[in-house]
């Protein structure tokens, strides 16, 4: 069995290697064997590549957090899947590989209309995007919730998982050319970040209050997103993609007392009940099926064109996908 691994952290051309690896042999009782379909090249593979990130595999390891798959064997105990049936992969169940295997708890089939390479995207960032927007503060329908990074991943996500919740977003982005391309996505307010953010926000939500921000970029940007909440509000960090320390105001949080926090999907999947997780990817591949929740590919390679595939994803100019299977 073939599986791109991590051998040495650091440039991709020296980390990554396309190895031989032992089959992952008979389902147990509890588990399933998926042959993989699908499975991106996220940021995240590429900070773990470089040996940047909060969890970093045992050297060599098996690439890839997320990813699509058909069934090809199951386990006796196993209920809720059958053999052919599509399925999501846990995240952090390495997927850059042919096969997997892993305890079935909260995996249904997934809808054969279901766009395969969208669904292969769902374990991460809309994950994330759901989790930010209902498991930190208690949004009423017709509430305002302001994001920078809006035009990422997670950015495009959210602003899907927001319409189907009924929360509006302010959406801040740092270039002028994306804000038609938000708004084309349903996006209901495109601003450009700036220091007059604050008085901007105000002006198209009608003065209504904003108890929470989503930050993904760090450095000033966090300054003005703080700016921007209601008083007991959250700011929430999730990434840094700027690589700049996080600004803030000191006198928002004594004063109107607006917190600032962190959230890693890692931490949150560790606690969080099967149930709980079983409801919330209903959610997001409801939104997949129906056309509502995408994100733009702009290559699918097989395992063997490994380096022409994460060149290409590290110009973060749309989604790269593996293909493992693919004949």
């Amino acid at each position: 069995m073939k599986a791109l691994q991590v051998v040495a952290f650091g440039k991709p051309a020296d980390a990554v290697k396309l190895n031989d690896v032992p089959d992952v042999g008979a389902p147990g009782p509890d588990e399933v064997v998926v042959a993989v379909e699908a499975a991106p090249i996220n940021a995240t593979d590429l900070m773990i590549m470089a040996g940047r990130y909060g969890y970093l595999p045992p050297l060599p390891g098996t690439l890839g957090i997320e990813g699509v798959g058909r069934v090809v064997a199951t386990g006796a105990n196993v209920k809720t899947l059958k053999e052919g049936d599509r399925t999501l992969i846990p995240i952090l169940r390495p997927t850059w590989t042919e096969r997997v295997k892993f305890t079935a708890s909260w995996q249904r089939p997934l809808s054969p209309q279901a766009d395969i390479q969208q669904l292969a995207m769902v374990g991460v960032n809309p994950a994330t995007a759901y989790l930010l927007l209902t498991d930190i503060v208690k949004i009423p329908n017709g509430g305002w919730v302001i994001q920078n990074g809006a035009n990422s991943a997670t950015g495009r996500a959210v602003i899907a998982v927001a319409k189907s919740l009924g929360i509006k977003l302010v959406n801040v982005v740092r270039r002028e050319d994306v804000v038609p391309e938000l708004r084309a996505l349903g996006a209901d307010v495109v601003l450009v970040d700036g220091p007059d953010l604050q008085k901007r926000a105000a002006k198209e939500t009608g003065g209504a209050p904003i108890h929470l921000a989503l930050d993904m970029v760090g450095g000033t940007s966090t300054l003005n997103l703080m700016n921007c909440v209601a008083p007991k509000g959250v700011v929430v960090l999730y990434s840094a993609m700027s690589g700049q320390p996080f600004s803030g105001s000191s006198l928002s949080a004594i004063f109107a007392e607006v917190s600032v926090r962190g959230f890693w999907l890692v931490h949150w999947q560790k606690t969080a009940k099967d149930e709980t997780i079983g409801k919330m990817y209903d959610h997001l591949t409801g939104l997949v099926t129906s056309g509502a929740l995408t994100a733009p590919v702009v290559a699918t390679y097989g395992l063997d064109r490994f380096s022409d595939a994460i060149a290409q994803a590290a110009s973060f100019k749309g989604k790269v996908i593996f293909t493992p299977n693919r004949a």
